[in-house]
């Protein structure tokens, strides 16, 4: 156990970022930088016990500058899609960056907390970003104080702690934007890996990925991860849901979800062996399959495109601001913002 650190780069305006590396006596190893909260690396050992990174990226903070992708990102204040790009908050109406077509997708994409530099504080077996929100910035209301924490157990679980704190009401649903591909960054496409979600029923969306509103069972459609199944064989179907995002890319309801810890997906590889739990306190999980993954150079000069790594983004329901009945992601005074979300691998 233990955290390293060294120097990663330069910021555009003159900061200095710096990697954190967290290690277990497994062989597993997580490397978080300051620059966005970004899960750069993710080193496991493979059922022989050959240790491959399992998480797309870039070498170089310089990456992260454009970074279309949010490859590894902490995204914040808000997650996924808001629409209209405008909500009502206590009578008052608040607009935000339109940034994807018409609606507001991970806040805003230059502005956002993936691209925000933080503070940091290191334990014997972790890494705490911080950073202050204004009120106010990028729209949301609310002076904020934020934190996401790193931790590395010997079980091989890489748990994320988030915390907020608002003197105003306002929207907090914070996620990890990590595209994994458990045979290794370089090994291409995902489609093979086998996925089950704890989630009998998903929200269907309209064109622009916005939610309905609906809360509809995944039985009988190719959005059944009930029992586990490969990532591909349903991806290409003749649905409207998966048309429309030209795969997976939706909003599933964790089964049974009431703010404790639980299981919520088990995803394996069945080359390399490797197999990753995940657990959340949240009510819903994004998964993506990676359709829109932009060509780009990544780690090692391997180009990355669409689906070489698939994201479990847990979260809110997107757009709970306009559907009464989601779960809600208004936070304040009165209720401060607390989630935890844990990739185990076994």
């Amino acid at each position: 156990m233990g955290v390293g650190k060294e120097k990663f780069g330069v910021t555009r305006d003159g900061r200095e970022v710096y990697i954190y590396t967290l290690s277990n006596a497994n062989g597993v190893r997580a490397r978080v930088i300051n620059y966005g909260a970004i899960l750069v690396n993710l080193f496991v050992p493979d059922k022989d016990g050959n240790v491959e990174d399992v998480v797309l990226g870039f070498d170089s903070l310089e990456g992260y500058f454009g970074n279309g992708s949010f490859l590894g990102a902490t995204i914040g204040p808000n997650a996924n899609r808001i629409g209209g790009a405008c909500f009502e908050i206590g009578g008052k109406t608040y607009h935000i960056d339109d940034n994807d077509g018409g609606n507001n997708l991970h806040s805003h994409k230059d502005e956002g907390y993936h691209k925000r530099v933080w503070d940091v504080e290191t334990g014997t077996d972790s890494v705490k970003f911080t950073l202050e929100g204004k009120d106010g910035e990028m729209g949301f209301p609310g002076n904020k104080k934020v934190s996401v924490t790193y931790s590395l157990a010997e079980d091989n679980a890489l748990k994320l702690q988030y915390h907020v704190t608002s003197d105003a009401d306002t929207i907090i649903n914070m996620t990890n934007h990590t595209y994994f591909n458990l045979a290794g960054h370089k090994a291409g496409k995902i489609e093979d890996h086998l996925l089950r979600l704890n989630a009998s029923c998903y929200t269907p969306t309209v064109p622009g990925s916005i939610p309905t509103g609906e809360i509809v069972p995944v039985a009988g459609t190719p959005m059944d991860f009930t029992t586990a199944k490969p990532i591909g064989q349903d991806i290409n179907a003749d649905f409207e849901q998966l048309k429309m995002a030209q795969g997976f890319d939706h909003n599933f309801v964790v089964d049974g979800a009431d703010g404790t810890v639980r299981e919520i997906a088990e995803v394996s590889d069945p080359k390399s062996g490797r197999r990753m739990r995940v657990f959340t306190d949240l009510p819903g999980v994004q998964f993506y399959a990676g359709n829109c993954i932009s060509e780009e150079t990544g780690k090692e000069g391997v180009l990355y495109g669409p689906r070489m790594g698939f994201c479990l983004e847990t979260q809110y329901y997107p757009d709970n601001i306009h559907h009464p009945d989601f779960p809600s992601a208004v936070f304040g005074r009165e209720k401060e913002y607390d989630s935890v979300t844990i990739y185990q691998f076994v």
